[in-house]
């Protein structure tokens, strides 16, 4: 059987001063003005979207160890609005906005060749989970939030230690 494990939020804060502004975008010509100006260089932004989180994800992937990073491409990648009510109702959790990704699958260290495949090892990411960690946080960028719970997954699917974790996500050093 499948192992769902549930990804937790970031557990260590990150002092780096990162600004919080989308890939692909340009912080507001305002900003580090007066406050009240600078909000208004905001007025045409957009939440990032399904794909915006699928390619910070992807870059996260693209940046494990070389030993790593072509196994975890094995590995489906799933980033959906929020976990669907099925993982909801077999994980027992009210409230999906506490869910931020999910690895469904069969750990590497457990599997054998008597396991009968029920589909490819996922990654399940939720954006809407994910998006409301980030502005609850105020002090990461959003791409630093998605390498994490993507490393935290993909330490589910190859069975990794704390320390293995460390080598590539500075949050666990």
């Amino acid at each position: 059987m499948p192992a769902l494990c549930r990804g937790g939020g970031v557990e260590r804060g990150d002092d780096r001063g990162h600004e919080t502004v989308r890939p692909g975008h340009h912080r507001p010509a305002d900003a580090g003005r007066d406050p009240a100006q600078a909000v208004s260089g905001w007025t045409d932004a957009t939440p990032p979207d399904l794909a915006d989180l699928e390619r910070l994800a992807r870059d996260g992937l693209a940046s494990l160890p070389p030993e790593f990073a072509g196994p975890a491409r094995a590995v489906a990648l799933r980033v959906v609005e929020l976990a669907p009510d099925h993982i909801l109702d077999e994980m027992e959790i009210d409230d999906p906005y506490t869910l931020t990704g999910l690895y469904d699958g069969i750990p590497l260290t457990e599997k054998s060749v008597a396991d009968q495949p029920h589909g490819p090892d996922t990654i399940w990411l939720f954006r809407r989970a994910i998006l409301d960690e980030w502005v609850a946080r105020g002090d990461i960028a959003l791409g630093d939030l998605v390498v994490h719970v993507l490393v935290h997954e993909l330490a589910h699917h190859f069975g990794w230690s704390d320390a293995d974790i460390a080598s590539i996500d500075e949050w666990w050093t």
